[in-house]
């Protein structure tokens, strides 16, 4: 009994403390405004293994030559993925110019 509350509380612990992540990508010389310039959400099933539908920074970006590509799990992106145990798993692509 007290192995199974041990894994009971690693699972518990496992789902409730996962992070959001960010990582950013610099075309060109960069944003120089941080103003942005386009915001879409990537739609990926089976804990973001398999993309259903990525946006393209370059098409998201038009005519832009500097800009930052910031791709992250928010907050909401993660509650969603959290509230269907993985199987839907959002993140978010922004534009900066």
């Amino acid at each position: 009994m007290n192995k199974v509350s041990v894994i009971i509380t690693i699972l518990i612990m496992s789902f409730t403390l996962s992070s959001c992540f960010t990582y950013t990508t610099v075309v060109g010389e960069g944003s120089k405004s941080n103003q942005v310039v386009d915001q879409e959400w990537n739609h990926y099933i089976f804990w973001g293994l398999a993309p259903v539908g990525v946006s393209d920074p370059n098409d998201m970006a038009g005519d832009n030559k500097d800009y930052n590509v910031k791709t992250e799990q928010s907050f909401v992106n993660g509650l969603l993925s959290a509230l269907t145990l993985g199987i839907y798993a959002p993140t978010t692509t922004t534009i900066t110019k």
